[in-house]
């Protein structure tokens, strides 16, 4: 993405001030100056000026999603990073962190550099790229840690697989640490949930679809804290699901281990009845699981507990998506909604808004080492004005990605975001 600054200071002047790092609200205005926050509260326009009537809508850090597909290279019927990044825009995202299952998976520094540069020169929002732990996201030989981080990877992932080889994960981890670099890990086992297409239990019984236990979460994440100990590595759980994988992470945090954890939008809003007649949108891996289990994962983000929440964006065609429930891909498009979708939680008063952001775009940053995410002085000027209130029926013909295989095909939410600015520069606007 271009980063110049912009020219004129621009004034978010009547807002309603989220500051998710300090968990509080306040009323005032944002100063813009340079690309950067230059001020913060009840403060005026310096001359020549932009000033933005913000008429009491809120203003806070733009959202950081630790996890998107972005289809491209190798997928760009799916999702380029153009339009991955028009979708996170309109979304409230400002900055996107893409996972490596690509074609070739960004297991070597030139896929790495590719990346990196075809976003600078078409995305309208910050991406950085997520590299392969194993090279071909095999589970077998591990990729150049050292290269790949001087290339510009920000961390290290074999995306939707999991490394069922505890001592090639071991390498992993004690690689990672030498290089103090951050290993986020899919956490299902492949043999427990080989067959299975949905969540284990009475509901998958009554459907007659093989299910997937909990127990293929809770038994990797557990392996991976017992490797995480015997390494010090820094260890990134990339989605909790279900309640027996929370109490892990509990002990896991009480020891002290360097672990953090994302849980995904579509966990924390929907549960496997979502699925309903066979409805194929709501076909994700991990699987949606039982409400006790979404009950669960609201309470620990309330908590901190999980630390992020995650799109989890994978845009799937028609081909892929319009099949019988167990043949269908996994995946649902999330950058567009996950601000709409989480405010749910926030209407309903499972969390405050504070609480909610934190969980979007502070703990994100901290956990990247990002400078974002921030409502400060000095942070950079990667901002979104929402309206949390709006209501709105999403139609998927209106979203920007090159896919629609939304969960919230039809749903009704409320939140609309006005305005995203990235570096200071305007990124969207509502039309």
């Amino acid at each position: 993405m271009p980063h110049e600054p912009s020219g004129r200071p621009l004034l978010l002047a009547n807002a309603r001030l989220v500051d998710p790092e300090a968990g509080r609200e306040t009323r005032g205005a944002v100063l813009v100056r340079d690309g950067l926050i230059a001020d913060i509260g009840a403060i005026g326009a310096p001359e020549g000026a932009e000033i933005v009537d913000c008429a009491g809508a809120v203003l806070a850090p733009g959202l950081i999603d630790m996890r998107a597909v972005t289809g491209e290279p190798g997928a760009e019927h799916r999702e380029t990073l153009a339009t991955a990044s028009q979708a996170a825009a309109a979304g409230g995202v400002t900055t996107v962190v893409c996972v490596p299952d690509t074609v070739p998976p960004i297991d070597d520094p030139a896929v790495v550099d590719f990346v990196l540069r075809r976003a600078r020169d078409t995305a309208s929002v910050r991406i950085h790229a997520m590299a392969a732990i194993t090279k071909g996201l095999a589970g077998r030989e591990m990729t150049e840690f050292g290269l790949l981080r001087e290339a510009g990877a920000i961390a290290f992932t074999d995306g939707p697989r999991s490394i069922a080889n505890a001592r090639v994960f071991r390498r992993a981890l004690t690689y990672a640490r030498d290089f103090d670099a951050l290993i986020v890990h899919h956490t299902q086992d492949p043999d427990l949930s080989a067959d299975g297409v949905m969540n284990e239990g009475e509901f998958a019984s009554r459907l007659g679809l093989p299910g997937i236990p909990a127990a293929a979460e809770a038994i990797m994440l557990e392996r991976d804290m017992r490797l995480v100990a015997l390494t010090g590595a820094r260890y990134h759980a990339a989605a909790v699901t279900c309640r027996a994988s929370l109490e892990i992470l509990r002990r896991a945090k009480a020891d002290g281990l360097p672990v953090t954890a994302s849980t995904t939008i579509n966990h924390l809003t929907l549960n496997e009845n979502d699925i309903g007649a066979f409805r194929t949108f709501c076909k994700v891996s991990p699987p949606l699981r039982h409400e006790d289990d979404r009950l669960a994962l609201v309470e620990a983000v309330k908590q901190g507990l999980v630390d992020t929440i995650v799109s989890d964006h994978n845009p799937q065609d028609v081909e892929t998506k319009r099949q019988p429930f167990a043949e269908s891909a996994d995946g649902a498009i999330g950058l567009e909604t996950m601000l709409a979708a989480g405010l749910r939680l926030v209407h309903d008063g499972s969390l405050s808004l504070p609480a909610l952001m934190r969980a979007l775009c502070a703990q994100p940053a901290r956990i990247l080492g990002l400078p974002t995410g921030r409502l400060a002085p000095g942070a950079p000027a990667d901002l979104i004005l929402f309206d949390p209130d709006e209501p709105f029926v999403l139609d998927p013909a209106t979203l920007k990605s090159r896919c629609k295989n939304t969960p919230f095909d039809g749903a009704r939410l409320q939140g609309v975001v006005a305005r995203t600015l990235v570096a200071g520069r305007v990124v969207h606007t509502l039309a």
